[in-house]
This record gives structure tokens, C-alpha cells and sequence, in this order.
């Protein structure tokens, strides 16, 4: 049963029903090269099957793995950069409790869960070592090839810590590597001393990897049902690879939405949430859409805000402000937990009459209100509802998005798996710091 809903009735000012069913031929034929792999990037298509094709035995190795860290530690430090970390902070912040860092371990049953390797901030990492130094700490570091230099920077960091708290044979029993199944300076490292070891599968790209070992260790230790995760991922995969009519199929009906507005001149989506578990998610949505489709000076510009905080702010552009967007909202249908506004005699603020409503009864006018305002201000928008806040809602939506994602980037005529772009920085990066190989900066 699915946990996603989509509704465009919004867009339908500006897009007629007609146009979006132009697209189905196309869509019918780039369906079949995803399914039989003759697209473009046809060797990174490994996404695909991961919910279907991942055993109860891999599963059933993480778990174990990750319950040795857990008992383990306090804390637990996930190393990593772009898809190798936004995908388990997504889902390890939607599911969670939104202060879980704060709470005694007991509590939860879970360690501490915080990230490095993700920028080349001093003050960050410093202020993380002051944060472990009298705690029992694990690391999971994640790199297909290990020289990417952010997270082999934190990596050489922490193990130093790891290793002058614990001796080295103590260390090597908190560290987990997440990297290439043969090949690479990570590789070899953790054969070299002894590493607990998971695979980065070869035809899945770091984006597209919440769903691999990158992701579901992680989110395991955070005491999170990754075979839930997996089971909601499971009703995406299968709709999406029996189906590519728009009528049933809506990975790809709101994949040409996008492309048809992108066509249109809006040049800009705003993903817009009303729930804050979400943030994170939002992060690793704008990776896997900017990463994708940011080819060949062509791409929508994927922008996030997160509201009702940023109506008051980025509100004002959005509903003045140039016409080059589109917006999604993206919604939690049932939070956890029901609060009501109390009564009071006094009613200085005036809010009485909102006195036994909930929270989250207010947040959904001002989720529509926002919707129609926006509308009038000439945003075409849509909404994507996630049924709740549970792993298997969230496998579903990842896979959600990783099919329409995808799906947008071939309808733009782009490899949707590379990101030549990155390099470019990096080359400089290399040639200002003297590296070998890349001359004098």
C-alpha cells in the first residue's frame, strides 16, 4: 500500500492535462531503457533492484554490526561527504526524536549519532573532539576510494584520537569501513588492519546510495528498522518497475511536471516542508536533484525552505519575487505526537479561538493558505504527502524521488549518474595546495 500521495491541482493553471499526457510516449520509451539498461549512465543503474535484490543475510550483517557499535559507544561519528552521509542524516532525523542527541543514551537505547568529514572547518572538527574526548566512540567511514580529501582528512583525525585513547587493537574494533568491494586507498587500508568491512556497490553512485550500506549502517545504529526501511522502498521499486503510465506511475508524473515548467522557464524548485524531521531530507534532495541534473548548462536549480519559519523571510521572494520557480511542498500527514492550544482567561494574544485545536490542525491551513497565495502570486506548486513519519513511509519516498530524479534527467537529455563538475574545484584545490601530480599553486 502506498504511503505517498501527490497533488497538482495547482499546477493545472499553468499546465493543462493535455501537455502532461504529450509526455507519455517519451516516457514510455526512457522507462524501457531504465528497465533494460541502454540509457545514458546505464552502469550506475544499480539503485534500481537494492530494495528487491538485498538479501536477509546483508541485512541481517549490518544489524549485527551495527548492535556491536552500539553497545559499544556513546558516541557515534559517521565520516563522510555528499551522498555518503546525506541519505542516513536524512533518515536518522526524520525518524528520530528531534532531540534524540540530547537525551540519555538509556533512553533510546542509541548512541549519540554526529557526522565529520563533510566540510574542512576547523572549529567544527575541534569542537566534535572536545564533544568525544571523554566518550566511547565509533566511527564508520565512508569512501568509495578513500583519497576524497574531506573525509580522509576527519578520517586521519579521529583514528589519531581513536587510536591514543585504545591502543590500535582496541581502535581497530570501533572502526567500521564502508568503501569499494576491491580496489582503492580505503580498501586496502582496512584489509591492512583488520577493519569490519561493507561494500559500496560498483553501479550505484554515492546520491543514490541511502539504501546500500553507506545509508542502512548508520541508520541501524540510530536503532532504526532498516528492513522496514527497505520493505517501504520495496512498494516504490515495484510500482515503479511495473508501471510508466502517469496515471498510476507518480515518480514520473511529478518527474514531468518538473521537465514541462523547466520548459516553461521555471528555471528554480522550491522544495518546501512544514514539518521540521524533514530538514535533512530536504539536504539530500538537493544533492541527489542538483548533482543529477546540473549537466551540460542545462538543470532546474533545486532550492529548499522550510516553513512556516522562512514565510517570514524567503516568503516574500516566493510569493513577489522573480517568476523563474516552481514550488513542492512536501508534507507529514500524521505527526507523533497531538498538541493542543490551551484556553486562556486572560486572552491578551488573542488566540482563543484557536483553544483545542492542535498544532498541527493550524500548520495545515497554513500549508493550504500558503498553497493558494502562492498560486495567485503565479508559483505553479504541488504536494507530495508522506503518509508519516516511519521507515517504511521513508523507504518509499527515497525511492520515490531517486525514479524522478532520474526520470528528469533524461528527459533533459543528461546523464543523470555522473557529476563531471566536481572535479573542477578539486583540480584547483590540488594545484593551490602543491599536491603531486597537479604542478605549483
Amino acid at each position: 500500500m502506498s504511503s505517498l500521495d501527490l497533488d497538482y491541482q495547482n499546477i493545472k493553471p499553468f499546465l493543462t492535462d493535455q501537455e502532461i499526457q504529450s509526455l507519455q510516449p517519451e516516457i514510455d520509451r526512457l522507462h524501457q531503457a531504465f528497465e533494460q539498461g541502454t540509457g545514458k549512465g546505464s552502469d550506475y543503474l544499480g539503485w534500481l533492484g537494492l530494495s528487491t535484490g538485498t538479501s536477509s543475510e546483508q541485512l541481517g550483517a549490518i544489524e549485527q554490526s551495527a548492535q556491536q557499535l552500539r553497545d559499544h559507544c556513546d558516541v557515534f561519528v559517521s565520516i563522510g561527504i555528499g551522498g555518503s552521509y546525506l541519505g542516513a542524516r536524512a533518515a536518522i532525523s526524520f525518524l528520530s526524536h528531534t532531540f534524540a542527541n540530547q537525551l540519555p543514551k538509556g533512553n533510546q537505547g542509541s548512541p549519540e549519532i554526529h557526522f565529520a568529514g563533510h566540510n574542512l572547518n576547523s572549529d567544527y572538527h575541534a569542537d566534535l573532539f572536545d564533544l568525544i574526548a571523554d566518550r566511547d566512540v565509533c566511527l564508520n567511514v565512508i569512501s568509495k576510494s578513500g583519497t576524497t580529501t574531506e573525509p580522509a582528512v576527519a578520517f586521519r583525525l579521529l583514528k589519531e584520537k581513536l587510536e591514543n585513547k585504545y591502543g590500535k587493537s582496541g581502535a581497530k574494533k570501533r572502526i567500521v569501513v564502508t568503501t569499494d568491494q576491491a580496489k582503492g586507498a580505503l580498501k586496502k587500508l582496512a584489509d591492512e588492519e583488520g577493519y569490519t568491512t561493507f561494500v559500496i556497490p560498483d553501479d550505484v553512485g554515492g546520491r543514490y546510495s541511502v539504501l546500500t550500506p553507506v545509508g542502512l549502517l548508520p541508520i541501524a545504529v540510530a536503532g532504526i528498522d532498516i528492513r522496514e526501511l527497505m520493505e517501504g522502498a520495496k512498494i516504490g521499486e515495484s510500482v515503479c518497475s511495473a508501471h510508466s503510465g502517469l496515471d498510476k506511475n507518480l515518480s514520473y508524473l511529478y518527474a514531468g511536471i518538473r521537465h514541462l515548467l523547466y520548459t516553461k522557464g521555471k528555471t528554480l524548485e522550491v522544495l518546501a516542508s512544514f514539518h521540521p524531521s524533514l530538514s535533512y531530507v530536504l539536504e539530500w534532495w538537493k544533492q541527489l536533484a542538483g548533482e543529477s541534473e546540473g549537466k551540460e548548462f542545462k538543470g532546474i536549480f533545486p532550492a529548499s525552505v522550510e516553513y512556516t519559519t522562512d514565510l517570514h523571510s524567503m516568503g516574500q521572494w516566493v510569493q513577489e519575487g522573480n517568476r523563474i520557480l516552481f514550488e513542492t511542498f512536501l508534507l507529514v500527514g500524521t505527526s507523533r505526537r497531538q498538541l493542543e492550544i490551551p484556553a486562556f482567561d486572560n486572552d491578551g494574544d488573542g488566540l482563543n479561538y484557536l483553544a483545542g485545536k492542535t498544532l498541527d490542525f493550524v500548520n495545515d491551513k497554513a500549508y493550504k493558505g500558503t498553497a493558494m497565495a502562492h498560486r495567485e502570486g503565479k508559483v505553479p506548486n504541488m504536494t507530495i504527502t508522506v503518509k508519516d513519519r516511519s521507515p517504511h513511509s521513508l523507504g518509499q519516498l527515497f525511492y520515490f524521488f531517486e525514479r524522478a530524479i532520474a526520470m528528469t534527467g533524461y528527459l533533459m537529455d543528461v546523464n543523470p549518474f555522473d557529476q563531471p563538475g566536481v572535479e573542477f574545484y578539486k583540480k584547483n584545490m590540488f594545484t593551490l595546495l602543491n599536491k603531486p601530480g597537479y604542478g605549483k599553486g
